[in-house]
């Protein structure tokens, strides 16, 4: 047998239902679960976009990306204006994009694929296709110090510990997380439009998102919760525009809901069996 063939007992493993192959299907309940958490974000003074961010990036950690469909059909159902849909559309990619740090890459490409597909043309056709990080010699100083600077505000005053704590483990471990997943893709890069730069509020509710939706991870978890609350305590999130109900969103409380939120997200995808991460085993 050619060896550019995969024979059919070997696509047959590949594909075997146990190793969960496909991504999750939206279930009956993920449009409700959607609806209560947008109803509860605006009893607590939380706009649009924090909303959206987190049940996007959940959703993108659970691996549905007909869920994503939903959840923009949602978003965008009491608009009539094309434009705030072609922006849900483009904020929805970039914590999308951003998902990579914390999921990695196999599950952005299969949803944000997915969800493209699933846009109407007359959305598809005026999404931006213009890349804003590509690094040159001309910005990659930028882009350094953008990734030291966020980095800086996430885990002071614990910044060079942490960073020498994961140089033991690898000693490129720290450049890789600082100037690639910090500097190149969570810092937004200075010519993203301002409707699909998710922010440094937003950009640690994205982490926190993903990171509990995963499941197994709860270190990870405790930073970004602090790294929400510091955006809060080292003026970084008045350096941005203003997240509305972000302050909330930061405090004891806002976190509580955000944790909830995702937990609600996860059970609703994960049909009661945990998160597709780390499902749950059926005893036998």
């Amino acid at each position: 047998m050619s060896k550019s063939k995969l024979s059919p007992a070997l696509k047959a493993l590949i594909n075997a239902p146990f190793a969960r192959p496909d991504t999750l299907p939206a279930t009956s309940r993920i449009k409700s679960v959607y609806e209560q958490l947008r109803r509860e974000a605006s009893g607590h003074g939380v706009g649009h976009s924090p909303w959206l961010a987190l049940s996007t990036a959940a959703t993108m950690t659970m691996n549905s990306p007909e869920s994503l469909t939903v959840l923009y059909n949602l978003a965008t159902s009491s608009s009539a204006d094309s434009k705030k849909s072609i922006q849900t559309a483009e904020l929805m990619r970039e914590v999308g994009l951003k998902c990579i740090g914390f999921n990695g890459v196999p599950r952005t490409i299969n949803c944000l694929g997915a969800f493209r597909s699933s846009l109407p043309e007359s959305i598809t056709s005026q999404l931006s296709t213009t890349a804003h990080r590509v690094p040159t010699q001309q910005n990659i100083n930028e882009i350094i110090e953008r990734g030291n600077g966020l980095w800086d505000s996430v885990y002071h005053p614990f910044t060079d510990k942490l960073a020498a704590k994961l140089g033991d483990s690898h000693p490129d471990l720290p450049v890789h997380i600082i100037n690639h997943e910090y500097g190149a893709l969570f810092a937004d890069p200075p010519s993203l439009p301002q409707h699909a730069k998710v922010g440094r509020v937003l950009t640690s509710v994205v982490a926190v998102a993903c990171l509990r939706a995963q499941t197994g991870v709860g270190p990870q978890v405790v930073s970004h919760v602090f790294g929400l609350r510091k955006a809060f305590e080292d003026g970084s999130a008045e350096a941005e525009e203003e997240v509305e109900g972000g302050e909330w969103l930061g405090g004891e409380e806002g976190n509580t809901w955000v944790l909830k939120s995702v937990d609600r997200i996860v059970d609703a995808l994960g049909d009661g069996q945990g998160s597709s991460f780390a499902p749950l085993q059926s005893k036998l």
